[in-house]
Protein backbone atom coordinates (compact mmCIF):
# COMPACT_ATOMS: atom_id res chain seq x y z
CA UNK A 1 0.00 0.00 0.00
CA UNK A 2 0.91 3.48 -0.35
CA UNK A 3 0.20 5.43 3.18
CA UNK A 4 0.96 9.12 3.94
CA UNK A 5 1.74 10.22 7.44
CA UNK A 6 1.37 13.97 8.73
CA UNK A 7 2.74 14.03 12.15
CA UNK A 8 5.25 10.97 11.07
CA UNK A 9 8.24 12.70 12.91
CA UNK A 10 6.62 12.03 16.98
CA UNK A 11 7.24 8.78 19.23
CA UNK A 12 4.01 7.42 17.34
CA UNK A 13 4.99 8.31 13.89
CA UNK A 14 8.92 7.48 14.03
CA UNK A 15 7.74 4.46 15.18
CA UNK A 16 4.80 3.48 12.95
CA UNK A 17 7.10 4.63 9.42
CA UNK A 18 9.55 1.66 10.30
CA UNK A 19 6.64 -0.77 11.17
CA UNK A 20 5.22 0.27 7.64
CA UNK A 21 8.04 0.24 6.37
CA UNK A 22 8.86 -3.56 7.10
CA UNK A 23 5.83 -4.29 6.23
CA UNK A 24 6.84 -3.28 2.69
CA UNK A 25 4.50 -0.40 2.43
CA UNK A 26 5.25 3.01 0.55
CA UNK A 27 5.14 5.83 2.97
CA UNK A 28 5.29 9.25 2.47
CA UNK A 29 5.74 11.62 5.45
CA UNK A 30 3.96 14.88 5.12
CA UNK A 31 6.56 17.80 6.50
CA UNK A 32 7.76 21.20 6.82
CA UNK A 33 11.16 20.32 6.16
CA UNK A 34 10.64 18.65 2.81
CA UNK A 35 14.88 18.88 1.72
CA UNK A 36 15.71 16.45 4.21
CA UNK A 37 17.23 13.09 2.63
CA UNK A 38 15.20 9.67 2.29
CA UNK A 39 18.04 6.72 3.12
CA UNK A 40 15.75 3.92 2.40
CA UNK A 41 13.81 3.78 -1.28
CA UNK A 42 10.30 3.43 -0.20
CA UNK A 43 10.13 6.51 1.97
CA UNK A 44 9.24 9.90 0.34
CA UNK A 45 9.68 13.41 2.01
CA UNK A 46 6.34 15.53 1.04
CA UNK A 47 6.28 19.49 1.95
CA UNK A 48 2.97 20.99 3.21
CA UNK A 49 1.58 23.85 5.80
CA UNK A 50 3.92 26.20 3.57
CA UNK A 51 3.11 28.60 1.30
CA UNK A 52 2.59 27.15 -2.36
CA UNK A 53 3.41 23.52 -0.97
CA UNK A 54 1.07 21.40 -2.69
CA UNK A 55 1.47 18.11 -0.73
CA UNK A 56 -1.60 16.29 -3.56
CA UNK A 57 0.75 16.19 -6.70
CA UNK A 58 2.94 13.93 -4.89
CA UNK A 59 -0.25 11.92 -3.06
CA UNK A 60 -2.51 11.28 -6.34
CA UNK A 61 -2.37 7.60 -5.63
CA UNK A 62 -2.35 7.35 -1.87
CA UNK A 63 -4.35 3.82 -0.44
CA UNK A 64 -4.47 5.38 3.11
CA UNK A 65 -4.03 8.77 5.24
CA UNK A 66 -3.09 8.83 8.79
CA UNK A 67 -3.23 12.09 10.43
CA UNK A 68 -0.81 12.17 13.92
CA UNK A 69 0.06 15.88 13.43
CA UNK A 70 -0.56 17.83 16.70
CA UNK A 71 1.75 19.80 19.32
CA UNK A 72 2.85 17.70 21.71
CA UNK A 73 0.32 17.98 25.31
CA UNK A 74 3.44 17.04 27.03
CA UNK A 75 6.19 19.70 26.56
CA UNK A 76 5.34 22.70 28.85
CA UNK A 77 2.99 24.29 31.01
CA UNK A 78 -0.48 24.77 29.68
CA UNK A 79 -0.69 28.70 29.23
CA UNK A 80 -3.66 29.88 27.03
CA UNK A 81 -1.04 30.85 24.49
CA UNK A 82 -0.08 27.37 24.18
CA UNK A 83 -3.50 25.81 24.63
CA UNK A 84 -4.14 27.94 21.50
CA UNK A 85 -1.36 26.62 19.78
CA UNK A 86 -2.15 22.91 21.28
CA UNK A 87 -5.84 23.36 19.88
CA UNK A 88 -4.95 25.44 16.38
CA UNK A 89 -1.91 22.75 14.95
CA UNK A 90 -4.55 19.96 15.57
CA UNK A 91 -7.30 21.62 13.92
CA UNK A 92 -5.11 23.21 10.56
CA UNK A 93 -3.73 19.83 10.17
CA UNK A 94 -6.67 18.36 9.70
CA UNK A 95 -8.84 20.98 7.24
CA UNK A 96 -5.39 20.43 5.27
CA UNK A 97 -5.83 16.93 5.46
CA UNK A 98 -9.10 17.25 4.25
CA UNK A 99 -8.53 19.85 1.71
CA UNK A 100 -5.76 17.45 0.18
CA UNK A 101 -8.01 14.50 0.16
CA UNK A 102 -10.67 16.51 -1.68
CA UNK A 103 -8.11 17.40 -4.04
CA UNK A 104 -7.37 13.65 -5.06
CA UNK A 105 -9.00 12.51 -8.15
CA UNK A 106 -8.78 9.21 -6.69
CA UNK A 107 -9.83 9.24 -2.74
CA UNK A 108 -7.61 7.09 -0.53
CA UNK A 109 -9.49 4.21 0.95
CA UNK A 110 -9.17 5.10 4.64
CA UNK A 111 -8.50 8.48 7.02
CA UNK A 112 -6.79 7.43 10.14
CA UNK A 113 -6.56 10.75 12.33
CA UNK A 114 -5.60 10.78 15.74
CA UNK A 115 -7.86 11.28 18.67
CA UNK A 116 -7.81 10.88 22.28
CA UNK A 117 -9.52 9.38 24.91
CA UNK A 118 -9.46 13.15 27.00
CA UNK A 119 -12.49 13.72 24.90
CA UNK A 120 -14.73 11.50 27.62
CA UNK A 121 -14.12 13.85 29.88
CA UNK A 122 -12.76 12.55 33.92
CA UNK A 123 -14.01 9.98 36.22
CA UNK A 124 -13.45 7.60 38.68
CA UNK A 125 -16.52 6.13 38.51
CA UNK A 126 -17.83 5.39 34.90
CA UNK A 127 -16.17 3.15 32.35
CA UNK A 128 -16.33 4.56 28.73
CA UNK A 129 -16.53 2.67 25.45
CA UNK A 130 -16.94 3.64 22.22
CA UNK A 131 -20.83 3.60 22.73
CA UNK A 132 -20.76 6.70 25.07
CA UNK A 133 -21.07 9.80 23.23
CA UNK A 134 -21.51 12.55 25.37
CA UNK A 135 -18.16 14.55 25.78
CA UNK A 136 -16.18 16.00 28.98
CA UNK A 137 -16.27 20.04 29.62
CA UNK A 138 -12.77 20.60 30.15
CA UNK A 139 -9.81 21.88 28.12
CA UNK A 140 -8.57 18.41 26.80
CA UNK A 141 -12.26 17.36 26.03
CA UNK A 142 -13.29 19.86 24.00
CA UNK A 143 -9.73 20.11 21.54
CA UNK A 144 -10.23 16.19 20.60
CA UNK A 145 -13.84 17.43 20.12
CA UNK A 146 -13.21 19.74 17.60
CA UNK A 147 -10.09 17.61 15.86
CA UNK A 148 -12.78 14.69 15.45
CA UNK A 149 -15.08 17.31 14.17
CA UNK A 150 -12.51 18.73 11.38
CA UNK A 151 -11.64 14.79 10.61
CA UNK A 152 -15.53 13.85 10.26
CA UNK A 153 -15.28 15.98 7.25
CA UNK A 154 -13.57 13.44 5.13
CA UNK A 155 -16.63 11.07 5.10
CA UNK A 156 -18.56 13.70 3.25
CA UNK A 157 -15.89 13.14 0.35
CA UNK A 158 -16.68 8.97 0.53
CA UNK A 159 -13.21 8.48 2.87
CA UNK A 160 -13.96 5.87 5.45
CA UNK A 161 -12.56 7.85 8.24
CA UNK A 162 -11.55 6.44 11.80
CA UNK A 163 -10.51 8.19 15.21
CA UNK A 164 -7.85 6.85 17.07
CA UNK A 165 -8.69 7.59 20.65
CA UNK A 166 -5.29 7.28 22.07
CA UNK A 167 -5.02 6.24 26.23
CA UNK A 168 -1.14 6.93 27.41
CA UNK A 169 0.90 5.05 24.61
CA UNK A 170 4.09 3.23 26.85
CA UNK A 171 7.28 2.85 24.71
CA UNK A 172 10.66 2.69 25.62
CA UNK A 173 11.85 5.46 23.37
CA UNK A 174 9.52 8.39 23.80
CA UNK A 175 5.58 9.31 25.38
CA UNK A 176 4.18 10.12 28.56
CA UNK A 177 6.55 6.78 30.26
CA UNK A 178 9.87 8.30 30.47
CA UNK A 179 8.69 11.05 33.00
CA UNK A 180 6.05 8.74 35.26
CA UNK A 181 8.54 6.70 35.87
CA UNK A 182 11.24 8.77 36.43
CA UNK A 183 11.18 9.43 40.18
CA UNK A 184 11.37 5.09 40.62
CA UNK A 185 14.82 5.58 39.33
CA UNK A 186 15.97 7.67 41.72
CA UNK A 187 14.28 5.69 44.21
CA UNK A 188 11.59 8.16 45.32
CA UNK A 189 8.94 6.49 43.34
CA UNK A 190 5.09 6.90 45.06
CA UNK A 191 1.59 7.26 44.55
CA UNK A 192 1.02 10.11 42.66
CA UNK A 193 -2.55 12.28 43.47
CA UNK A 194 -5.09 10.18 45.35
CA UNK A 195 -4.01 6.98 43.11
CA UNK A 196 -7.68 6.01 42.71
CA UNK A 197 -7.46 7.72 38.81
CA UNK A 198 -7.30 5.03 36.01
CA UNK A 199 -4.67 5.18 33.82
CA UNK A 200 -5.97 3.96 30.20
CA UNK A 201 -2.63 2.94 28.29
CA UNK A 202 -1.71 1.21 25.79
CA UNK A 203 1.65 -0.98 24.57
CA UNK A 204 3.22 1.26 21.57
CA UNK A 205 3.58 -2.33 19.69
CA UNK A 206 -0.55 -2.70 20.07
CA UNK A 207 -0.88 1.02 18.35
CA UNK A 208 1.31 -0.52 15.67
CA UNK A 209 -0.74 -3.56 14.85
CA UNK A 210 -4.19 -1.89 15.58
CA UNK A 211 -3.30 1.08 12.61
CA UNK A 212 -2.43 -1.71 10.62
CA UNK A 213 -5.45 -3.99 11.19
CA UNK A 214 -7.81 -0.35 10.68
CA UNK A 215 -6.27 -0.59 7.09
CA UNK A 216 -7.76 -3.62 6.40
CA UNK A 217 -10.60 -3.88 8.44
CA UNK A 218 -13.40 -1.91 5.18
CA UNK A 219 -16.36 -2.06 7.65
CA UNK A 220 -14.72 -0.48 10.99
CA UNK A 221 -15.11 3.21 10.73
CA UNK A 222 -16.24 6.38 13.80
CA UNK A 223 -14.42 6.56 17.16
CA UNK A 224 -12.21 3.50 17.87
CA UNK A 225 -10.41 3.54 21.42
CA UNK A 226 -6.42 2.32 21.25
CA UNK A 227 -6.35 1.17 25.17
CA UNK A 228 -5.34 -2.17 26.52
CA UNK A 229 -8.52 -4.02 27.94
CA UNK A 230 -7.03 -3.99 31.61
CA UNK A 231 -6.72 0.08 32.52
CA UNK A 232 -5.45 0.50 36.04
CA UNK A 233 -5.52 2.97 38.82
CA UNK A 234 -2.60 5.11 39.35
CA UNK A 235 -1.52 3.55 42.45
CA UNK A 236 -1.29 0.02 40.88
CA UNK A 237 0.63 1.21 38.05
CA UNK A 238 3.35 3.20 40.52
CA UNK A 239 3.00 -0.09 41.87
CA UNK A 240 3.70 -2.66 39.35
CA UNK A 241 6.70 0.06 37.63
CA UNK A 242 8.42 -0.12 41.14
CA UNK A 243 7.98 -4.20 41.22
CA UNK A 244 9.49 -3.98 37.47
CA UNK A 245 12.43 -1.52 38.04
CA UNK A 246 13.31 -2.72 41.11
CA UNK A 247 12.46 0.37 42.79
CA UNK A 248 10.43 0.97 46.46
CA UNK A 249 7.22 2.54 45.49
CA UNK A 250 7.22 5.17 48.75
CA UNK A 251 6.98 8.35 48.66
CA UNK A 252 3.46 9.70 48.03
CA UNK A 253 3.38 12.65 45.54
CA UNK A 254 0.78 15.18 46.53
CA UNK A 255 -1.98 16.47 43.82
CA UNK A 256 -1.77 20.42 45.03
CA UNK A 257 2.21 20.00 44.39
CA UNK A 258 1.66 19.27 41.11
CA UNK A 259 -1.00 21.47 40.14
CA UNK A 260 1.16 24.05 41.72
CA UNK A 261 4.18 22.67 39.69
CA UNK A 262 2.22 22.24 36.15
CA UNK A 263 -0.78 24.18 36.53
CA UNK A 264 -3.73 22.94 34.32
CA UNK A 265 -1.27 20.55 32.42
CA UNK A 266 -1.24 18.43 35.68
CA UNK A 267 -5.16 16.79 34.63
CA UNK A 268 -2.71 14.83 32.46
CA UNK A 269 -1.45 12.58 35.69
CA UNK A 270 -3.89 13.49 38.32
CA UNK A 271 -7.14 13.10 36.74
CA UNK A 272 -7.99 9.87 34.45
CA UNK A 273 -11.02 7.69 32.49
CA UNK A 274 -11.53 3.83 32.58
CA UNK A 275 -11.60 2.89 28.64
CA UNK A 276 -12.40 -0.15 27.29
CA UNK A 277 -11.62 -1.18 23.28
CA UNK A 278 -15.25 -2.27 22.72
CA UNK A 279 -14.56 -1.96 18.72
CA UNK A 280 -11.19 -3.70 18.73
CA UNK A 281 -11.76 -6.66 20.50
CA UNK A 282 -15.53 -7.49 18.69
CA UNK A 283 -13.89 -6.67 15.62
CA UNK A 284 -11.47 -9.52 16.29
CA UNK A 285 -7.94 -7.55 17.09
CA UNK A 286 -5.33 -9.67 19.51
CA UNK A 287 -3.64 -7.70 21.89
CA UNK A 288 0.11 -8.44 22.89
CA UNK A 289 0.29 -6.51 25.78
CA UNK A 290 -3.28 -7.03 27.53
CA UNK A 291 -1.82 -6.39 31.33
CA UNK A 292 0.50 -3.60 32.61
CA UNK A 293 2.57 -5.78 33.81
CA UNK A 294 3.34 -7.83 31.16
CA UNK A 295 3.45 -4.44 28.90
CA UNK A 296 6.43 -2.81 31.58
CA UNK A 297 8.73 -5.81 31.72
CA UNK A 298 8.81 -5.77 27.87
CA UNK A 299 9.56 -2.20 27.68
CA UNK A 300 12.08 -2.57 31.15
CA UNK A 301 13.40 -5.75 31.09
CA UNK A 302 13.03 -6.75 26.86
Amino acid sequence: MKIAIAGGTGFVGKSLTDYLLDQNHEVFILTRNAAKASHHPRLSFVEWLKVNSAPEIELQYVDAVINLAGESLNSGRWTEARKKRILESRVTATKEIVRILSSLQKKPKVLLNASAVGIYGISESETFTEDVTQIGNDFLANTVSAWEQEANQATTLGVRTCFLRFGVVLGANGGALTRIVLPYQFFIGGTIGSGKQWLSWIHIDDVLKGIDFLLHQENVSGPINFTAPNPVQMKEFGQTAGTVLHRPHWLPVPGFALQLLLGEMSILVLEGQKVLPKKLVENGFSFTYETVEKALNDIFRG
